[in-house]
């Protein structure tokens, strides 16, 4: 039995390492784009990957290695928006209207860099305004 599981993980390891090497992290962020103005966009993708594998040793009579097994993984790329930051200023420039809760977080990277941004170069971030009680 444990030669079985030991061929059944050498099966799904390799569908893993497969899986890796689609799996590259610019499918999602992109490499930058730079125009000749000065803007750079960073195109976003939303990426979906999955994979199975498994394996058995088939019945016989037979004092043979019969072990058979399979495996297959699939990925989907879907470009959602392109990141444009120019000036300083970043926007999100969406393909598609929002469809999940990874657009409403990609949404959100411009505050965030913008946060950190002025976090870096020592800006404080402007105080709200207290509201009248």
């Amino acid at each position: 039995m444990s030669e079985q599981k030991e061929k059944v993980q050498n099966l799904m390891g390799v569908t893993m390492d497969k899986v890796r090497e689609m799996a590259d992290p610019k499918a999602i962020i992109g490499d930058p784009i730079y125009t000749p103005d000065g803007t750079m966009i960073i195109p976003v993708s939303r990426v979906t990957y999955g994979f199975a594998s498994g394996g058995s040793d088939l019945p016989t009579k037979q004092p043979k290695d019969t072990f058979a097994g399979g495996g297959g993984a699939g990925i989907t790329m879907e470009p959602v928006a392109f990141l444009v930051i120019k000036d300083g200023n970043v926007r999100v420039m969406q393909i598609n209207p929002h469809v999940g809760t990874v657009d409403k977080l990609v949404d959100t990277v411009p505050d965030v860099i913008d946060k950190v941004s002025g976090i870096v170069k020592g800006k404080k971030e402007p105080e709200a305004p207290k509201e009248a009680e």
